[in-house]
């Protein structure tokens, strides 16, 4: 009697197959959960990215907004504000690199590397002090621009640390125009 006509082992090859069948089954329902939770949770994945309408903000005035839990600062800047960023030369700045994550690293730190439109008036930057985490305070200090009362450390108006003890310019985050009156961050 041939293998295959053997009805004993036929139901022998059925068991070892459909006990292997439930032990992958079994394996990926343990294993499943536990690859899942590697993955961003629903919070997370809302702000990954956010727009915001500027259609309210007026030239020389500043809109603070909450994104990955940092505040950032998006501001209208005025036309002196921007000659006073462009005028500045590189070898007066603290930090030379532009800090933009939406150019190369090797990038200076030109206002026309920190701002977000080519006409400068748009200015996007996450509103954390580089010294120590804490939020400068807009249109002050010995540049006009931001203001860190905690440690004195000042900000021109794009953004570039000019005196005080921060070591790096305020970080701008990705960033773009998806229309005329709405920027995307992230």
């Amino acid at each position: 009697m041939s293998h295959a006509d053997d009805p004993q082992g036929n139901r022998r090859d059925f068991l070892y197959y459909a006990t292997g069948s439930a032990a992958v089954v079994a394996t990926g329902a343990a294993v499943w959960p536990l690859v899942n939770q590697m993955n961003a949770s629903a919070d997370v994945r809302a702000l990954a990215s956010i727009r915001v309408d500027v259609s309210s903000v007026d030239v020389g005035s500043q809109l603070t907004v909450l994104w990955q839990g940092k505040p950032v600062f998006i501001r209208a800047r005025t036309d002196e504000e921007i000659e006073a960023a462009r005028n500045t030369p590189l070898t007066d700045l603290i930090d030379t690199e532009a800090r933009n994550d939406n150019l190369s690293a090797e990038a200076d730190a030109s206002d026309a590397h920190r701002a977000l439109s080519d006409d400068g008036v748009w200015l996007v930057q996450i509103g954390i002090c580089t010294h120590l985490g804490c939020v400068p305070i807009g249109q002050s200090g010995d540049f006009g621009g931001w203001y860190c009362p905690c440690h004195g450390s000042h900000y021109d108006t794009a953004g570039r640390i000019r005196k005080g003890p921060a070591p790096r310019n305020l970080e701008i985050p990705v960033a773009k125009f998806v229309d005329d009156t709405t920027i995307e961050l992230g």
